[in-house]
């Protein structure tokens, strides 16, 4: 996903769920404490919203020792009904092509 960039006040298109999950997509090892600094929220605000997704079949997690290993589900319908039909592969694939693009990486 790149670097990070400064603190952005005001709204944005993409949720929080969705920053965290496409840093999950990203990493699947990554720690809270990043997926927080990665996203611009507190690692409190990450827990609820990994627990959300989890909750609602989007993203499962195993323990390997000390760390979380998480898995996305990526046939899982998107909840909006505007985004109708739409997997989170779907998403995923959509923010990975743009971030590919931005970073001068060969299209997937």
């Amino acid at each position: 996903m790149g670097e990070v960039s400064e603190t952005y006040a005001g709204w944005t298109f993409l949720t929080s769920h969705a920053r965290v999950l496409a840093a999950i997509a990203e990493d699947n090892h990554i720690r809270i404490r990043d997926i927080a600094a990665r996203c611009r929220l507190t690692e409190r605000a990450v827990q609820k919203i990994i627990s959300d997704l989890e909750e609602d079949g989007y993203l499962t997690h195993t323990r390997e020792g000390r760390t979380n290993v998480y898995r996305i589900e990526p046939g899982t319908i998107l909840r909006h009904p505007a985004e109708a039909g739409m997997t989170v592969q779907a998403l995923l694939s959509a923010l990975a092509h743009h971030d590919a693009q931005r970073d001068g990486q060969p299209r997937r």
